[in-house]
């Protein structure tokens, strides 16, 4: 089976750029024996910089660019000139994408915004010229600062799809269907459980020209907090939505211990997830009666809102647009939304992804070239005028 070219996550190396030494140089002129110093400037090096990007939905484009190297700042020459600036990188990302340090798992930054601008890593600082360093007693300096060093960094990108509506629910209890039917989304459906096996994005027209965007991923089981099923791993993507959609079938022995069940597995994946507006939809309900639904909903959790739903006839279908939409522009939901703005990262769980990158082999590059950098200024062939 062909790869999928949805790619969430990457490892990539970045290393910024070291500062060009200042030169240090006496002046030399026919008619001038007393010229002074006059070396310039090194110039600085070329950061490394994350900038948002609309147009990218996957960090597709970076996974066959694990090394991203800026430029060297040039070094300072005679009559006071300035080494050039090293050249800076820019990677650009999807919006949403979070940066982690991949060998402490520390949290770095956030790109939230199209256009969005975040400096990595900074280039190194070029050195001053021994012009600087001239004073009525030392009025030839022999030195000249050498340009600061660049940083390297092992880098973790991870992409949370920003959506309003987020689906959870267990292997075939109909989120998928529910996608194509209320969007133009076209998600794999099949009758086997984890028939998706990475997230969905759709659009849901509602009433007057207005839409909200639905997230579907895969499935989620009992002990995925263990590691069984596809685990977690994509549960990142609807940390960002403003509300859960549980999903369960109407033909399930418990409906209320079932949602109970994937209530646990959110909170044992990041236990602000409890703090999101929740509504249940009982799935599949061509398959029972109206007495049955009415049996059903005695038994139903009553903290949150629930509707019975089909898909496949399409019952129930407006009035689950009408609730989210209504949850959605709660006020209730909006002050969350203001806190969500100020959400503190949490530093990166190494262990939930432990097997994410057990293929990926740092490929040889070439190391840094420091012997034209160890200039020693005191052994330098002067020549008097």
């Amino acid at each position: 089976m062909a790869e999928s070219n949805f790619i969430d996550y990457v490892k990539i190396i970045c290393r910024s750029g070291r500062g060009g030494r200042g030169m240090a140089h006496l002046h030399r002129a026919k008619y001038l024996p007393n010229g002074g110093p006059d070396g310039g400037d090194g110039g600085k090096g070329g950061d490394i910089i994350l900038r948002g990007n609309r147009n990218y939905w996957t960090l597709l484009h970076l996974k066959y660019q694990r090394h991203v190297f800026a430029g060297n700042g040039q070094n300072g020459g005679v009559n006071r000139s300035t080494g050039a600036d090293g050249e800076s990188k820019i990677i650009d990302v999807p919006c949403g994408t979070v940066a982690y340090n991949a060998e402490t798992g520390e949290f770095l930054c956030d790109v939230m915004d199209d256009g969005q601008e975040v400096v990595l890593l900074k280039g190194g600082r070029g050195g001053l010229g021994n012009v600087h360093f001239a004073t009525p007693t030392r009025q030839a300096p022999r030195f000249a600062q050498p340009g600061e060093p660049m940083q390297e960094l092992a880098v973790t990108l991870e992409l949370k799809l920003l959506a309003d509506v987020g689906l959870v629910g267990f292997p075939n209890a109909g989120k998928s269907t529910l996608l194509s039917s209320v969007s133009a989304a076209k998600p794999k459906i099949a009758n086997y459980p984890f028939t998706t096996l990475e997230p969905n994005l759709g659009i849901v027209s509602y009433r007057d020209g207005k839409s909200f965007v639905m997230a579907d991923i895969p499935g989620i089981i009992e002990g995925a907090s263990k590691g069984k099923g596809l685990g977690l791993r994509f549960l990142r993507h609807i940390e960002r939505n403003s509300l859960l959609l549980f999903m369960v079938p109407a033909d399930t022995d418990d409906i209320k211990k079932e949602y109970e069940v994937l209530l646990n597995e959110l909170a044992t994946f990041n236990p602000e997830m409890l703090d999101k507006q929740r509504v249940l939809a009982i799935t599949k309900c061509d398959l029972i009666d109206e007495e049955l639904k009415s049996l059903l909903s005695e038994h139903l959790p009553e903290d949150i809102p629930h509707i019975f739903i089909s898909a496949a006839t399409g019952e129930g279908i407006s009035e689950l647009k009408d609730i989210l939409w209504s949850e959605l522009n709660s006020e209730e939901n909006r002050l969350a939304a203001v806190k969500r703005e100020e959400l503190v990262h949490r530093n990166y769980d190494r262990r939930m992804l432990e097997g994410d990158f057990a293929d990926w082999e740092d490929e040889e590059y070439e190391a840094m070239d420091d012997e034209e950098y160890d200039f020693n200024y005191d052994e330098a062939d002067w020549e008097e005028e």
